[in-house]
């Protein structure tokens, strides 16, 4: 039976997709949940799953190509896939030598209950136990594949989602059962290579750029990713839109540093998570809006909108460009859980992982360029936000305390923000009470 393979509905705020990549051609078999193709919009890539086992018999859309909801891709022949082993074996040399079966996947029928069981919630289930039911086709593969239970893996994503990585982790951790001593060798791996977590396409990747002789004044031309251009977009709205304005401050860093080398060991053994940086400059963020809450609203028209809630995005870098995930109800989350999300959407963010109600929304934005090593830098507003708080590189200079020239870790922080609505007296108050959070990190535990 043929089976149309059809665009997924987009979200109401994408209109279309681009299909960068196929990743099975005509002929060749396909297991259900496989991935077959790679769509990129301008937040986020979707992958499109294969609804059973078959083969490819054609391709309609080729790579580059812009699709919409409902569109065509694709036909596959169901059930196909073992007509094409047995044609296979038919065609081969008698003289051949035989080769032993590689072992076969479990059944749907086998993997579905394991499946069912991370799915379904039981009895008085919370919201996060549903929200670890969702198995990507990537993650559900690797399971079916390698007869896993999904709920005796640790899983690292949000609300306890299982992610690719925390499948492959555990195949390289799982000590392999069985009663020969050839099998208690034998480490346990997928049965076909798991498909790279890369987010960029090879089809949408510049070519390497060929040598070329001294003098030769070579150019390339690659076009614009979807994410990439949207950026563009979004940043000349932004400065286009919005009356940008930049101040400065600076903030010794040695309490934050103390505080970290004194209960890192304890924070991490307890939490599971490493204590970082961000962690105290969403906090200390928190605070400042707090004071000054015309920064974290927003323009609407003629109207201001003053945002009772604080969702904080952290900007994070990855191949295809900028994504900026949400981090919801920061003013709520605790040190462990901000630090413990924060990982969590870096990693998935280069895995292009991220779903998209996870970049939308936001009423201020975090963007740290020190990792790179600046050293200073003027960011531009995340429109329709008001104010973008800039972090750098963190650098040992001399200061005077105290009557005294002392050494003191120190970082240059910077506020883009919107004069139409923040007064420079404001803006400059919000980074003032930023650097007094992070200069006595203890008052942001004790609310003074």
């Amino acid at each position: 039976m043929s089976t149309e393979i059809r665009v997924p509905q987009l979200p109401e705020s994408i209109a279309d997709a681009t299909l960068v990549a196929w990743h099975k051609q005509p002929g060749e078999a396909i297991r259900r949940d496989e991935n077959l193709a790679d769509l990129e919009t301008d937040k986020v890539v979707l992958e499109v799953p294969a609804p059973a086992n078959g083969v490819v018999r054609e391709i309609r859309v080729q790579s580059g190509t812009v699709v919409t909801s409902g569109q065509v891709l694709a036909i596959i022949e169901e059930g196909g896939a073992a007509a094409a082993t047995s044609a296979a074996a038919a065609s081969s040399p008698a003289a051949a030598p035989a080769r032993p079966a590689p072992a076969r996947p479990a059944t749907d029928a086998a993997a579905k209950p394991a499946l069912a069981a991370r799915s379904a919630p039981q009895g008085a289930a919370t919201d996060g136990a549903k929200e670890a039911g969702k198995l990507s086709p990537s993650v559900r593969r690797l399971v079916e594949e390698n007869h896993l239970d999904p709920t005796s893996i640790p899983a690292s994503g949000r609300a306890g989602r299982l992610t690719k990585s925390d499948v492959v982790d555990y195949l390289g951790r799982k000590a392999p059962t069985g009663d020969t001593a050839g099998a208690a060798e034998a480490p346990v791996v997928p049965a076909e290579p798991p498909a790279p977590a890369t987010p960029v396409p090879a089809a949408r990747a510049p070519a390497p750029r060929p040598l070329t002789p001294p003098g030769a004044r070579a150019e390339q031309r690659v076009p614009m990713t979807r994410l990439r251009a949207r950026i563009a977009q979004r940043l000349l709205e932004a400065q286009s839109t919005q009356a940008l304005l930049t101040t400065f401050n600076e903030v010794d860093l040695t309490a934050v540093q103390q505080l970290r080398a004194r209960y890192k060991e304890r924070f991490e053994k307890e939490h599971g998570v490493k204590l970082g940086f961000m962690s105290f400059f969403v906090k200390a963020s928190v605070e400042a809006l707090r004071k000054f809450p015309v920064v974290n609203a927003s323009v609407d028209g003629n109207d201001i909108v003053y945002h009772e809630y604080y969702d904080v995005g952290v900007a994070v870098s990855t191949d295809r460009g900028l994504v900026v995930p949400i981090v919801r109800d920061a003013d709520i989350r605790s040190f462990a859980a901000l630090e413990t999300e924060v990982a969590d959407y870096a990693r998935r963010a280069r895995e292009g992982s991220l779903a998209l109600e996870e970049l939308t929304g936001g009423t201020f934005t975090i963007t740290n360029g020190g990792v790179f090593g600046s050293l200073m830098s003027t960011p531009i507003v995340n429109a329709p936000q008001s104010a973008i708080l800039g972090m750098h590189k963190i650098q040992e200079r001399p200061m005077v305390v105290g009557g005294e020239v002392a050494v003191r870790p120190m970082m240059y922080l910077a506020v883009t923000y919107d004069h139409r609505i923040i007064d420079g007296r404001e803006a400059v108050q919000f980074l003032v009470a930023i650097k007094d959070a992070l200069e006595d990190p203890s008052r942001m535990l004790l609310g003074i």
